[in-house]
């Protein structure tokens, strides 16, 4: 094979990656919006408001140890050290959430769903 049929050979496969990579691309874009197809679309500034409610839902929560599963070991220097925190009231920390969220919008009925 003589030097100008490899560096054609060469350039044709860098074409060929480059167009590949195009194509990728592409591809991601496109299966990106086909999983976006059938979600709700909301504004940037609907995103940020729940966005601030649910950090000040949070912020303001008030955890207490009631609603925590949590075990205890004796480590090797005699010191109790917590070695299991499991918390476990997480219904009630959604409830708040959404009920912050709640209070934000004008809730509508969905059309198709009823909802």
């Amino acid at each position: 094979m003589d030097k100008d049929n490899k560096e054609l050979l060469e350039a044709t496969c860098r074409g060929l990656e480059d167009k590949i990579g195009a194509l990728n691309l592409e591809l991601k874009n496109k299966q990106q919006e086909l999983e976006d197809a059938n979600k709700p679309v909301i504004s940037s500034t609907t995103l940020d408001i729940i966005n601030d409610t649910v950090n000040q839902a949070l912020e303001n929560y008030n955890f207490d140890c009631g609603m925590f599963e949590y075990e205890f070991n004796l480590n090797y220097d005699n010191k109790l050290e917590l070695s299991d925190l499991t918390f476990t009231d997480a219904y009630d920390l959604v409830e708040a959430v959404v009920v912050k969220i709640e209070k934000q919008f004008k809730i509508v009925q969905d059309e198709e769903t009823n909802k």
